[in-house]
This record gives C-alpha cells, structure tokens and sequence, in this order.
C-alpha cells in the first residue's frame, strides 16, 4: 500500500522526528526485544549443516616376530608346532608355495639339520634336501653311516628347513622372513633336544646365528639354542662348486669325531 504523504510532507515530517529526538525508524507492529526467542538461530543453524565424517579409526600394526613367538611357545609338540606353522598368515612366501615343508627324518635323532628355504623339488615334494641336492645330502650322510631313514636314532638325522615354504627370487629368504621364522626353529629345536646341529647354507646360519658368511663360518663349531652347532656349505651349493666337497667332507668328520666322543 503507498503512503498518503507526498515526498516532502514525509520528509518534513521526519525532520521534524529528529528534532523531537528520535533516533530510530519504529516498525508497523510492535517488537517486544525483551522476548525469549523460542530458537537459538546459531543452533539452528549449526544443526542444518552435515556433520564431518569421523576419522576412520586405526588398527595397531601387528608385529609378525611377536606373533611368531606367541604361537611357536604354545606349541607342545611337533604335531602342535607343525600345525602353528601352517596357521600362520604373516610370511608372504606362503601364498607362492605348492606345499609347505615342515621336517624329514627320525624327530630321536642325534643330530639335527638346519637348511635352507626349499626349492623347487622340495616345494614339490613336501620334503626337505629332495633332488639332486638330496641325493647328495644322503650320500654324505651315507658315508658315516648315517641317513634320514636309519633306525637307529643314533645313527639318523632330522632335517628340519628354516624357512617351511619356497623362497621366491633366486631362493633369497628376506632378513625379515628368518626373523619371523626363527622362533618356530628354537622352539622346533627345544621339542626335538638334539645332541648337535648342523646348519646349511646361509639363510640357515642367519636364522639360527644371526650371522651370514657360511664361507667364513664352515668348519668352525659355535654355540647357539644351548646346542653345539656347525656350519657347512649347502648341498645346492657343493653341486655349483664342486671343488668344496673336500672342505664339506673336512666338516662331516668333525661331526662324526663330535659323535664318537659322546655317544
């Protein structure tokens, strides 16, 4: 609706406003200031914008050495230990393996073998030293009179791989796989309580010592898992280099002098 007042009427009228001391326009209807309103607008506002997402919450890393250790030290057998290595999902060398490659021989042996990760016979087989690197193994066993299926537990040998599935590019075992691994061959070690261990190859003296260099360490008798322990070179090794089968056969008579000595 227009006003009734022409523009300088209202304007004379306003003037005439301020002069009085009005210091503000007033509204049609009555505004009562003193009134509570019935919403706070900021909450009404607040509550029409989305709420933020949540940040996602983060799972603990796991640590594979640690769970390594909890299932190895439950384990009161072999059957037990077997079954805890097959269970366990953090060795990435798992998901490439035919088969895993848990132990050979008589468990009352004398001596224990600590060899490498299995290769492709052996993945195969689901046995360790298979192949021509087998055959080598036993034939120098054979020629102290021992064996994995002698049996006498005197006389046998229990071969027991450090790492139960294949290694992947060129059989290199990764520093991190032997540690996650290592707690399932002490404990392997404290079921079968052998008199002495023999471990070949390098991923086996890493595993076992801590220590690579089986070049440097052959021959020479150390101590590790309360145990005598020898290094010597891996079958698979004797076989590319054919001139150590002399040293090799140096360390097997250390061992059977080792033998003779306590029977």
């Amino acid at each position: 609706m227009e006003s009734a007042l022409d523009y300088h009427t209202a304007r004379a009228l306003l003037e005439w406003h301020v002069e009085l001391g009005a210091t503000e326009a007033i509204l049609d209807a009555p505004l009562d200031r003193y009134e509570v309103p019935k919403e706070d607008p900021k909450k009404k506002a607040a509550a029409a914008m989305p709420e933020a997402p949540a940040a996602p919450v983060r799972k603990p890393a796991i640590d594979p050495v640690a769970e390594a250790e909890k299932a190895a030290k439950a384990a009161g057998d072999l059957a037990a230990l077997e079954q805890a290595l097959a269970q366990f999902e953090h060795c990435t060398l798992k998901r490439g393996a035919r088969k895993m490659v848990f132990a050979d021989g008589n468990p009352a042996a004398r001596v224990m073998v600590l060899g490498d990760a299995p290769d492709r016979d052996e993945d195969r087989a689901g046995k360790p030293y298979m192949g021509r690197a087998g055959t080598l193994f036993d034939n120098m066993f054979a020629a102290l009179d021992m064996g994995r299926d002698v049996p006498l537990s005197k006389d046998a040998v229990y071969i027991v791989p450090v790492v139960p599935w294949r290694a992947q590019r060129g059989g290199e075992v990764p520093p991190a796989v032997l540690a996650m691994m290592r707690p399932f061959v002490e404990r392997h070690v404290q079921l079968v309580a052998p008199d002495y261990i023999v471990v070949m190859g390098n991923a086996a003296l890493e595993c076992a010592t801590g220590k690579r260099g089986i070049n440097r360490a052959r021959g020479e008798w150390q101590t590790y898992f309360d145990k005598p322990v020898l290094p010597m070179m891996s079958p698979s090794e004797l076989l590319r280099r054919p001139a150590l089968k002399r040293e090799a056969w140096a360390d097997l008579l250390s061992l059977k002098a080792k033998l003779d000595a306590t029977p």
